[in-house]
């Protein structure tokens, strides 16, 4: 089975993912990644093709229609990139059998155009979250039979788990974006509002020490508490010295699978978080972790967990269980073959992407934002500043001087 992966490079999440996922899937499978951009960080490129698949960047879309006439399967690794949308409107894709593997919720901007859904052949979700989305789009029935979720956040091996701590205070820890786009602003005011001696937080990821992140904490009360770690390669020993994962995020944020918690559950760290849609698709509240419906209430759990080893120690065994259970590499890669091997008896077919997405670079940035028919107005200067993946400002940096892009910036 030749499977044709068209994603616009290996990075973050979605090489993570694969890398893992090429490990466990059967020898038959002949995988090819097809990288719309050169690499930035080939730590997943390289980690993929030493398990024997073959990573190409291509320089034309003509080179992408060949390699997708060759494959059995073409599977688009789908978030909002300038790249993809392009690739998807104006590469000359022959009849294929084609899945999308949605790395972005759809729950919020960046939205998923509907139309996708339904030009595709299987559009797998990575959160149950998103499952609402295919209902509310009111696709047919045949776009809404090819509706699936496949996990692309994974734990590390059980022989990584750690020993909470009983005697000693329990360390409190955050990794991943660093940054209000993602992580909630109330973090500091929570980790504030405890009334424990000696509380130790630690905070793994990039942080601006110009920005809004240091600012907020360097404001608090018990700005001592906070120690900034940086970014890490290595998760599971930066999580290593924690008892209690706090990862409250902004209400609006563009995650799915959320690997950094599920990480941290799988090492036994107790999880807790607000009630957004794709960290309650991960836990159960009281059971394998705790879900706050505000920033006050993660104080009042936060405090509980603190002065109670035996309920960190339940909870961090079901969190280790839930995650061996649920969310593991051969989950993945066994749901992707029952997928594609139930593609494989059906007659390829000619996909309309173009008709989904749009023609030009502005039409394409509009599908991320709004459903089709919805109103649109000028972009903001608050957007313009940084070219941060999916913003008006990537899709300029991409596409610089194009006509329709500044059009919508008047």
């Amino acid at each position: 089975m030749k499977v044709l992966h068209v994603t616009p490079h290996l990075g973050g999440g979605v090489g993570k993912a694969h890398a893992a996922l090429r490990g466990v899937l059967p020898a038959e499978v002949e995988q090819t990644f097809v990288l719309l951009e050169q690499p930035r960080d080939r730590r997943y490129v390289n980690a993929i093709e030493n398990g024997g698949a073959r990573v190409v960047v291509v320089n034309n879309l003509e080179h992408v229609a060949h390699l997708a006439g060759d494959a059995d399967i073409v599977q688009f690794e789908f978030w909002n990139h300038p790249r993809l949308f392009e690739c998807l409107a104006r590469c000359p894709f022959p009849a294929m059998r084609s899945v999308f593997w949605s790395h972005i919720s759809g729950l919020n901007a960046p939205l998923i155009p509907p139309g996708l859904m339904e030009a595709t052949m299987r559009f797998v979700f990575t959160t149950e979250a998103s499952r609402n989305i295919a209902t509310m789009a009111q696709l047919s029935q045949s776009a809404q039979s090819g509706i699936a979720v496949i996990n692309s956040g994974f734990g590390f091996q059980s022989s990584r788990r750690r020993v909470p701590a009983r005697d000693s205070k329990p360390t409190i820890a955050y990794l991943g974006t660093a940054d209000f786009a993602k992580m909630h602003s109330g973090f500091f005011d929570a980790i504030d509002g405890l009334t424990d001696d000696d509380i130790r937080v630690l905070v793994w990821g990039a942080v601006d020490p110009s920005g809004p992140v240091a600012a907020r904490a360097q404001a608090m009360r018990h700005p001592a508490r906070v120690v900034f770690c940086g970014e890490t390669a290595e998760p599971a020993t930066a999580l290593s010295d924690a008892d209690i994962f706090f990862y409250p995020l902004q209400p609006h944020h563009y995650g799915t699978a959320e690997n950094a918690l599920v990480e941290a559950m799988s090492l036994g760290l107790v999880p807790v978080v607000l009630n957004n849609a794709a960290e309650m698709a991960i836990i159960e509240h009281g059971k394998n972790g705790f879900i706050a419906n505000s920033i006050e209430e993660a104080v009042l759990l936060l405090q509980m967990l603190l002065s109670s080893p035996d309920m960190r120690e339940r909870i961090s065994r079901n969190a280790i269980d839930h995650v061996a259970e649920t969310r593991t590499p051969e989950h993945s890669a066994r749901d992707f073959m029952i997928l594609w091997l139930g593609l494989l008896s059906k007659w390829p077919k000619l996909c309309d992407f173009r008709a989904a997405v749009g023609e030009s670079p502005a039409d394409w940035f509009i599908a991320t934002q709004r459903l089709p028919g919805a109103n649109w107005g000028i972009v903001s200067e608050r957007n313009a500043q940084q070219p941060s993946k999916g913003t008006l400002a990537h899709f300029e940096s991409v596409f610089s001087g194009d006509a329709s892009l500044a059009r919508l910036r008047r």
